[in-house]
């Protein structure tokens, strides 16, 4: 894990020492609303339907324990008592009060954490995939290269003030599950002949214009990645849209000019920085790689035969991961279940789970894109004690990847932009599919709810997605299906006219009713989808649905 040193933590103290007199400033009327705004988006600060929300950046989802329990006792002090898990991998706090938050900057810088440019129209929080640098199929560990993402985009003077936020991903290994393609830069890390390079995807992203990352280059040597990423922010610096907001993200501008003109534009701007001081050579990169060493494995492990628990294997099957270390496993921990929001995490919970990752993970943890938390590093002779030990505290559900291992945004509960509640529909979901048997027999099943075209909850790649919209003062939701992301990343189809909030659990149902007659044995519900196409779910739904 990398470790701040003396430049990061002086960075870290004056900007929260510079925000907390821009706050003194605006609540003495110094500064207007137009003039604090984006001083307080470029420190993670929105105002929200009832409090400020304030979004803590996680730099490619690692923590360590010390940094969660920070959270934990912030949450205390100055929230009600939980934080939120968003799906860039970043912590949410959405009730503190304006006046504290300098004091809460205040508080993290302490344990090297901060909000700067979680929010604005600036580079965001470089993610990543959550079994970065332990999954058995990766290629190249991908948090180096974050972490040098991270240090160059920090407060870049030429990127303060884009058209519109942008979004990088990485991905190490040969499954994407860093959704690459759903980004404004995709990066694909590969290796050929010992050369580390990468493939580069440009104009990804959701929102009300759902786009697929198209291939800028498909091989790029790892020297060049930050000179090649400097030109591509500078071609959309220069010719992004300013004038419509809604028009403004990359994605828009390389439909616009076309791929190959966007390329050439590139290419032009790279050739003056591509043999400059941004050039990546082994010096710079050695001390990275080195701060993502493995951690201290045991080699002599014996070899472990699990419980004969069938609930316990069951959450074994659901829950953990193949590592690329003999003897260990990954386990995901859901942050889902009746009662409570998607990716929600009680002060308690966030200090027994940093106490489990101090006594089995080797005191780190991960959030994830799916709105858990990833414990990457457990000895599979340990499996039995943690999952026990999770039992006691509510934490076993063994729901990963299933359909209740929904993703949700927060929707209008507290988000001033969205046009309906997101949570009451995931909760009726949660309560309407509660048999644990149904859910493993249906296998993995993606399901995703935005409460607005915003899509903070990516429904247009989930495999089934749900879309808050506005009729008339009323709340509705569009359905899609077929949506996925990965190496085959796709957006879904609508199925058509939206649904009241008490009609989805019912459509929902229709659609895997749908799939469970049409499967083919040990058949996905994405390949299912692929099979038969939308038509047969289609008909299924509006049969008999009202709308």
């Amino acid at each position: 894990m990398y470790h701040y040193q003396a430049a990061d933590r002086q960075l870290l103290q004056d900007r929260a020492n510079q925000f907390k007199d821009q706050t003194r400033r605006f609540l003495n009327g110094e500064l207007s609303d137009e003039a604090f705004r984006p001083l307080r988006l470029q420190n993670g600060l929105y105002f929200q339907r009832q409090e400020p929300m304030l979004r803590i950046a996680v730099p490619y989802g690692l923590m360590n324990t010390t940094q969660v329990r920070q959270i934990a006792a912030i949450s205390r002090r100055f929230d009600k008592g939980y934080a939120h898990v968003s799906t860039r991998q970043n912590f949410q706090l959405n009730w503190p009060s304006l006046e504290y938050v300098p004091q809460i900057l205040e508080e993290l810088a302490k344990v090297d954490m901060h909000c700067i440019q979680t929010s604005g129209n600036c580079i965001r929080n470089t993610t990543t995939d959550a079994l970065a640098g332990v999954a058995h199929d990766e290629i190249i560990d991908p948090r180096p290269i974050c972490e040098l993402i991270r240090q160059w985009s920090t407060l870049h003077p030429e990127f303060a003030y884009l058209p519109r936020k942008f979004k990088i991903a990485v991905s190490g290994s040969a499954d994407d599950r860093a959704a690459i393609y759903a980004h404004d830069v995709g990066i694909a890390l590969q290796e050929r002949a010992g050369e580390l390079g990468c493939r580069v995807l440009v104009g990804g992203g959701l929102g009300r214009t759902p786009v697929i990352g198209t291939e800028l280059v498909p091989w790029l040597p790892i020297k060049h990645l930050l000179s090649y990423l400097e030109a591509i922010l500078r071609v959309y610096n220069a010719l992004g849209r300013r004038d419509n907001k809604y028009k403004a993200r990359i994605k828009i501008l390389v439909r616009a000019m076309g791929i190959d003109a966007f390329r050439d534009a590139v290419d032009r701007e790279w050739a003056g920085l591509r043999n400059g001081e941004l050039t990546l050579t082994a010096e710079r990169l050695e001390p990275l790689q080195k701060a993502f060493s493995p951690p201290a494995y045991k080699t002599d492990l014996p070899p472990t035969e699990m419980h004969s628990n069938p609930i316990f294997l069951r959450w074994l099957s659901r829950n953990t991961h193949e590592h690329k270390q003999p003897g260990y496993r990954a386990v995901t921990v859901v942050l889902k279940g009746h009662g409570s929001a998607p990716g929600d995490v009680t002060a308690d919970q966030l200090d027994f789970l940093a106490d489990l990752a101090d006594d089995f993970s080797f005191g780190q943890l991960r959030t994830s894109h799916e709105q858990n938390i990833v414990l990457a590093d457990v000895e599979e002779r340990a499996l039995y004690r943690l999952w026990e030990t999770l039992q006691q505290h509510g934490l076993a559900w063994a729901l990963a990847g299933s359909l209740s291992d929904l993703i949700s945004c927060p929707g209008g509960d507290f988000c001033s932009l969205a046009n309906a509640r997101s949570l009451p529909v995931a909760e009726a979901i949660h309560q309407r599919f509660d048999d644990a048997d149904y859910l493993f027999d249906l296998g993995p099943i993606e399901l995703n709810i935005s409460g607005c075209m915003n899509a903070c909850g990516h429904h247009h790649i989930g495999h089934i997605g749900i879309l808050g919209v506005d009729k008339k003062g009323r709340e509705f939701f569009q359905v899609s299906i077929g949506g996925r992301q990965g190496n085959k990343a796709a957006i879904g189809k609508i199925l058509g006219p939206s649904f009241s909030a008490d009609d989805i659990p019912e459509v929902v149902e229709k659609l895997l009713v749908t799939f469970v007659h049409n499967r083919l044995p040990e058949e996905t519900f994405i390949q299912t989808y692929d099979r038969i196409g939308i038509t047969p779910f289609k008909e299924a739904v509006y049969a008999s649905a009202t709308h």
